[in-house]
C-alpha cells in the first residue's frame, strides 16, 4: 500500500482510508455486523492504516464496532474520530454542534472507552460551533494532547479563515472535507490552498459522492427506506436526472481504461496533490478491494484535463446537503 504524509509533521498513512460511517448508519437499515468486521479486518490486510469514525455516527454504535474490530491490532491501525455534533434521539435528523471546553474533555473520554484505546491518533472537531471562538475549541483539544489522550488534531468542514486561526492555537494535522469530482467547493474557498501553504493533509470524504459517482446507482428508488439520501437535494428529482448523465460521461471514459467509474474517481482525487488522503466509505469487502486498487491507477494529463471537464464549477445540479446542513460547514 502507498503511504502518504498526514501533515508535514504527521505521520505516514495508508494513500487511502477507510470511511466507517456506514457500517452503522445513513445509508440504510440492517446493518451487517458481521460482514462490517469483514470488511474492517480486510482493510487492515490491505495495508489500509486509517479508520475513521465519530461519536455520532450511531449514535457512538460505530466507534463501538470499530472497537470491537481493532482489538488487539491496535498497532495496525491509525484511529480517527469525531466530537462536535449533538443528535437528538426523539427526533434522529435533527443537528446540534458543541465546541464548548467541557463539553470536548467529555466527549473524548467516550470515545476512548467505545474504541477500548488509550489514546486516539487523530481527533477531529466535526464541525465549528459557531458559538464558541475557535481558539477555545481547539485550546482544549490541544490540552488532550498534553494529557496524552489524542496524537494529532483535525478540523472538519471549517473554513480556511477558521483553520489559519486554529492552527496558531495548536498545530493542525488535517482538514477533513467533502471533496470529489461532483463536490469542487473546497478549490474556490480557499481551503485546499490553506492546507498546501500551512503543510495540513486534506482528507476527503465522500470522494465517490456518497455511492454516485460509482454508477451503480439508476433511481432514488434504489436506496432504502430510511437511507439519508432520499432527502438529499442531489438525489432528488431533476437534480438526480441531471447529475446521472454527468456520470454517464465518466462511466464511458472508466470503460475506455478498463477501470470502474469509481476507481476512475478516486484517482482522479488522488491525482489531485499528494497531501490529499481520500476516505471512501463501504461496508462490503467486495468494494473496499475496488477502491483500494485505485491507488495504484495513473491518470495521464489528458484523463485527468477530461474529468475536470465533466465537472466544471457549478455543473452539478443540487445542493450537496440541505440548506440547514450547509450553514455549519464553512464556518
Amino acid at each position: 500500500m502507498h503511504t502518504r504524509q498526514l501533515g508535514k509533521n504527521g505521520p505516514h498513512v495508508s494513500a487511502i482510508g477507510l470511511g466507517c460511517m456506514g457500517m452503522t448508519d445513513f445509508y440504510t437499515t440492517g446493518s451487517d455486523t458481521q460482514e462490517a468486521l469483514a470488511t474492517l479486518h480486510r482493510a487492515l490486510e490491505l495495508g489500509v492504516t486509517l479508520l475513521d469514525t465519530a461519536d455520532m455516527y450511531g449514535p457512538c454504535t460505530n466507534e463501538e464496532l470499530i472497537g470491537k474490530a481493532i482489538a488487539g491490532k491496535r498497532d495496525q491501525v491509525f484511529l480517527a474520530s469525531k466530537f462536535g455534533f449533538v443528535r437528538d434521539p426523539a427526533n434522529p435528523a435533527a443537528r446540534g454542534v458543541n465546541g464548548r471546553p467541557e463539553y470536548i474533555r467529555t466527549a473524548i473520554d467516550g470515545t476512548l472507552k467505545r474504541l477500548g484505546v488509550d489514546t486516539l491518533d487523530l481527533y477531529y472537531q466535526h464541525r465549528v460551533d459557531p458559538e464558541v471562538a475557535i481558539e477555545e475549541s481547539v485550546g482544549a483539544m490541544a490540552e488532550l494532547v498534553k494529557q496524552g489522550k489524542v496524537r494529532y488534531l483535525g478540523l472538519s468542514e471549517t473554513s480556511a479563515a477558521s483553520l489559519e486561526r486554529a492552527h496558531k492555537v495548536h498545530p493542525i494535522s488535517a482538514l477533513q472535507s467533502e471533496y470529489s469530482l461532483w463536490s469542487r467547493d473546497q478549490e474556490d474557498n480557499g481551503c485546499l490552498e490553506a492546507c498546501q501553504r500551512l503543510g495540513i493533509a486534506f482528507v476527503p470524504y465522500s470522494p465517490l459522492g456518497r455511492g454516485f459517482l460509482t454508477g451503480t446507482l439508476k433511481s432514488p428508488e434504489d436506496f432504502a427506506a430510511d437511507d439519508y439520501r432520499r432527502s438529499s437535494p442531489r438525489f432528488q428529482g431533476e437534480n438526480f436526472a441531471k447529475n446521472l448523465l454527468l456520470v454517464d460521461k465518466v462511466r464511458a471514459l472508466a470503460a475506455e481504461k478498463g477501470v470502474t467509474a469509481g476507481q476512475l474517481a478516486l484517482a482522479w482525487v488522488l491525482a489531485q496533490g499528494d497531501y490529499l488522503i481520500p476516505i471512501p466509505g463501504t461496508k462490503q469487502r467486495k468494494y473496499l478491494e475496488e477502491n483500494v486498487a485505485a491507488v495504484d491507477i495513473v491518470l495521464s494529463p489528458a484523463e485527468s484535463a477530461a474529468l475536470t471537464s465533466i465537472f466544471p464549477a457549478g455543473a452539478t445540479a443540487g445542493l450537496r446537503y440541505t440548506e440547514a446542513s450547509m450553514s455549519l460547514v464553512n464556518q
